[in-house]
């Protein structure tokens, strides 16, 4: 391989297509795409998501400091990019793309009931970084439908069949096929003598 450098960037692979969702202060949903994010702890259970100050998102997140990520299916590629390129100040952006939202269980958010999984969140931390403040939600309880769980309640990636974002190329993309098993396919490399 010959290695070229390209500066820095936001160039890694693949990124999430969430779905922010939250009330604003009348309580209205209001919905956003963000691709900056991911799983940033284990207990508790916490997720990272990086907004734009200038955001209604970002506003109501601090105003109501809980929160949903949802994860929606590639059927929902046209509604996940509309969330982002639209702002909830000046329409109802969910009733737009034909979409409920539905008031979550466990925190004073709402979620998206068409999408087939979500994460229930409460705010603990923010962080700025530049161009983006990090906001670090505590998961309090995932929703998942029953039709892609497995028999042992697990989520199984290819029946949620999540979004996901190439930032170089601002596409969405589908999830492929499994390589190996996390935590075993390398068992044999491990154990192998030098």
């Amino acid at each position: 391989m010959t290695f070229k450098s390209l500066g820095p960037s936001t160039a890694a692979f693949p990124t999430p297509a969430w779905v922010i969702v939250t009330y604003d202060k009348n309580e209205r949903a209001n919905a956003m795409t963000v691709a900056w994010g991911g799983i940033v702890n284990s207990n508790p259970p916490c997720v990272a998501v990086a907004i734009q100050p200038s955001r209604y998102t970002y506003e109501n997140v601090l105003a109501k400091r809980e929160f949903t990520v949802c994860i929606p299916s590639e059927e929902f590629a046209a509604e996940t990019d509309y969330f982002g390129i639209a702002s909830g100040r000046d329409e109802d952006k969910i009733a737009k793309a034909g979409l409920t939202a539905e008031r979550a269980e466990k925190v004073n958010a709402p979620y998206i009931k068409e999408f087939p999984m979500h994460l229930e969140c409460k705010l603990t931390d923010r962080m700025n970084l530049g161009s983006h403040f990090v906001l670090i939600g505590q998961i309090i309880d995932i929703k998942a439908d029953e039709e892609i769980l497995d028999h042992k309640d697990s989520i199984e990636i290819q029946k949620l069949k999540p979004l996901v974002y190439s930032p170089t190329d601002r596409s969405y993309y589908k999830v492929g096929d499994e390589v190996g098993k996390a935590f075993s396919i390398g068992k044999e490399i491990k154990d192998k003598s030098e």
